[in-house]
C-alpha cells in the first residue's frame, strides 16, 4: 500500500520474533527484565527491548534480526554510519529496482473463507 510513496514507509521490525525468556545463572527465568507483575518489562527489559528496536531500525529489509539476547551489553546498539546513515526501508535496502510486482493484487484468500473458517471454528470449539 505504501511501497510506491517516496515520503513514507512501513517496515515490520522482527526483532521480538524469535526471542526467548532470559535466564539467570541458575538456568531459571530472570526476573529483573520484569516488573513485579510478572507480565510486563522492568526498565532494564524495557532498555532491552530499545536496543532491539533501535538496531532493527538500522538493518535492512531481509537481514533484521529476529530475536533479542538479552545480554545487557551496551556495546551491540548499532550508529548510523555514512554509508547507512538512514533507517531502513524496503526501497533503501536494495529492493527499489528489484522484480517487486508493486501492482494491485488480489489476495490469496477470499475474504468469505475467512468468514466460513472463523464460523467453523467456533462451531468446533463449542461441540
Amino acid at each position: 500500500r505504501y511501497e510506491e510513496r517516496e515520503d513514507f514507509a512501513v517496515v515490520m521490525q522482527p526483532f521480538f520474533r524469535n526471542t526467548l525468556l532470559p535466564l539467570d545463572s541458575n538456568g531459571k527465568p530472570d526476573l529483573s527484565f520484569f516488573a513485579a507483575d510478572c507480565f510486563h518489562f522492568s526498565v532494564r527489559g524495557y532498555a532491552e527491548m530499545a536496543m532491539a528496536l533501535w538496531n532493527n531500525m538500522l538493518e535492512p529489509v531481509g537481514e533484521k534480526q529476529t530475536y533479542n539476547n538479552f545480554t545487557h551489553d551496551r556495546s551491540k546498539l548499532k550508529c548510523p554510519n555514512p554509508e547507512k546513515p538512514f533507517l531502513s526501508t524496503l526501497r533503501n535496502s536494495g529492493f527499489r529496482n528489484s522484480d517487486l510486482n508493486l501492482e494491485k493484487t488480489e489476495p490469496s484468500v477470499p475474504y468469505w473463507a475467512v468468514i466460513v473458517a472463523a464460523v467453523a471454528g467456533v462451531l468446533a470449539g463449542s461441540l
